[in-house]
Formats: C-alpha cells, structure tokens, sequence
C-alpha cells in the first residue's frame, strides 16, 4: 500500500489517479498509524514552503514523515522533494525535513526567461543507475511549474539535470528516497513511466 500524504497542499486526485493506474494500492492519508503501515509513501505539493511545514506540523505528522522515509521508498513530487531539504530561500528561517543536506533556491529572471519556469522541459539523466528512471530515455520531456529548485549539498544525489538558465537537479535519488522537480502526473506517457517505476521498480 502507498500513503499519499494529504496535508492540503498538493495536486492528491491526479497524483491518486496516475499511482492507480499503474497498479498501485492507495490510500490518502494524514494519519501517522497509516504512514507507518505503509509500504511506500508519496508526498505531493503546490504552493509555499513555510505553509506546507506549518500544515504537515499542524496534523502532527512532521516526525513520522522523518522516520518513515528513512524505512521504505518515497517520493516527493515537486513542493513535496523541496521539503526534504534543510532550508529555502522562500522561507527563511523555516526549517524542512532535513533529510537531504542542502537547499531550496530560487531562479534568477535572466536570458529573458521567466519565472516561475512553467511548461515542458527535459531531463538530462546524470546516472544510469536510479530506479526511478528506468526505461526513461535521457533528454525526454516532462512538465514543469515551479520558481524554485533544489541545490544537493552532495553532486551524487543528482539523478538528472534540467537547463533553465542554468543546470539545475530536476530529479533526486538517495538510496531509497526519491524526489522529483516536475509533475510526473502531468508529463503524459514519460510521467506514467516514472509513477509506474516507482511502484514496480523502486
């Protein structure tokens, strides 16, 4: 069974619906005896660094998110990957998950690229070893929507790269937590490939 984090931030319907159909097992959920009893946990998220801490610490659920995610496969979709960070520049002062050393940056509007970076873009693929991209062809395309991104304290947690101006991780990997900048609910026939990596492969 797959836990999908429900703490009023994130995209839950689309994410619920791509997880099922590829097979998985779901339940929505804010409760700590579900998260434990999970298999697998999925923490979506849209919106702002502080609120989604605030929120997942109004619901009492911040320490067993913190102890789960170490125990079993995860994957934090957009919002949901940055939170796994120590800090954001949305947000200072505001402490995340702290699961991964590193931060949350913000884009530079430059080159006449604006932000928030929003539309389809591709995955440069730094290893070839991250389950969650298996079968995943390197320069494919995924959708989007965000104006921040994370920056891994440690290179080897990159699983891909994306060029907005800069390179930034667009996918993490750190033995069986995964995180992922874009929308793989969104991102049509590679999106589902990576959902469906994550409940067969992962």
């Amino acid at each position: 069974m797959i836990a999908i984090i429900d703490y009023g931030m994130g995209n839950i319907h689309s994410v619920n619906k791509a997880l099922q159909y590829c097979g998985a097992k779901t339940l929505v959920t804010s409760k700590p005896e579900d998260i434990r009893n999970s298999d697998k946990i999925v923490l979506p998220g849209v919106g702002a660094f502080a609120d989604a801490m605030k929120e997942l610490e109004s619901r009492g659920i911040t320490s067993v998110l913190r102890a789960e995610i170490k125990k079993k496969p995860f994957l934090g979709i957009c919002l949901g990957m940055q939170l796994l960070f120590e800090k954001s520049e949305e947000a200072p002062g505001c402490k995340g998950l702290a699961l991964l050393k590193g931060e949350i940056r913000k884009f530079v509007s430059k080159q006449g690229l604006k932000v928030p970076h929003m539309g389809w873009n591709q995955l440069s693929k730094v290893t070839s070893e991250c389950p969650l991209l298996k079968d995943i062809p390197d320069k494919a395309f995924v959708y989007f929507c965000h104006s921040y991104y994370p920056k891994p304290e440690d290179a080897r947690v990159s699983a891909t790269t994306t060029d907005y101006g800069i390179d930034f991780t667009s996918c993490i990997r750190q033995d069986d937590i995964y995180g992922v900048q874009f929308h793989p609910e969104k991102s049509q026939s590679i999106g589902l490939k990576i959902v469906e990596n994550f409940v067969k492969s992962c």
